[in-house]
């Protein structure tokens, strides 16, 4: 068996992606591989290293905050093949704009946690601490 023809379970495929057997059926049942999940001739799942280089892709897309249904339409587009390019560079393009109003307002944040850290690192150094923000007083 060469590598591009290599196959792998359902459990190997979990071990490789940190996804649970439960999420790669999930993502199977959800339309979002862009192959089909071949099955050996007693009903066990098969995947190729091409779904699990999609797969990863996919959790990256998840876990930057991609909508189910937005990764959906990615991957038909993905499977529907060549053609379909410029759609999915504006579906990414899209994501793309999301993550950086995230970034931007997670960096907000950090500007804050940083501000307050600071405050307290300094009330604490000088033994200042009493009532700082107490709501008992």
């Amino acid at each position: 068996m060469t590598a591009s023809s290599a196959t792998l379970s359902i459990g190997e495929v979990a071990a490789q992606t940190g996804l649970s057997v439960h999420a790669l059926r999930f993502y199977e049942r959800e339309e979002l591989l862009i192959g089909g999940v071949v099955r050996t001739a007693g009903g066990r799942r098969r995947y190729t290293l091409m779904d699990v280089e999609w797969l990863r892709i996919c959790i990256r897309l998840r876990e930057s905050g991609m909508p189910l249904a937005q990764l959906r339409q990615f991957a038909a587009l993905v499977r529907d093949g060549p053609g379909n390019e410029r759609q999915r560079l504006a579906l990414l393009q899209e994501h793309e704009n999301h993550i950086r109003a995230q970034l931007s307002a997670l960096q907000h944040c950090l500007e804050i946690v940083r501000y307050k850290v600071g405050v307290y690192q300094e009330h604490i150094s000088n033994d200042t601490t009493r009532g700082v923000w107490d709501p008992t007083i």
